[in-house]
């Protein structure tokens, strides 16, 4: 083989090593992030939410009337919770208490909400 030709072929096969990994490595390292934040959500309104609301993909809700968490997306984006859980969730049941979280703590559960969605 001769010294251009091998030249030409260790060339293109760093070209493809090396695109390889740079499409490979970023979304895994996002998802990882993703996937962190989630679990930090799950765990946050577990803490916080449980012992009334169903908030994972499956069970019922301990209380009949709560919401499961699954469902919030059929009655608006899940999005537009991220403004009242951080002012401060106020629900018109009177034994609800008001949650203030911070904007990580929203995020990751913004990101756990949408996760769970039917």
């Amino acid at each position: 083989m001769s010294f251009c030709l091998r030249q030409s072929l260790a060339v293109a096969v760093s070209i493809a090593v090396l695109s390889l990994a740079g499409t490979s490595a970023f979304p895994a390292d996002e998802d990882k992030e993703l996937q962190a934040q989630q679990e930090r959500g799950h765990a946050i309104v577990t803490k916080n939410c449980a012992s009334c609301h169903a908030v994972d993909r499956t069970g019922t809700s301990p209380r009949p009337d709560a919401p499961l968490f699954r469902y919030l997306g059929r009655r608006y984006p899940v999005e537009s919770l991220e403004e009242a859980l951080g002012e401060g969730i106020i629900s018109g049941h009177p034994d609800m208490p008001e949650f203030i979280f911070t904007g990580e703590d929203v995020g990751a559960i913004i990101a756990y909400l949408k996760l769970i969605q039917e």
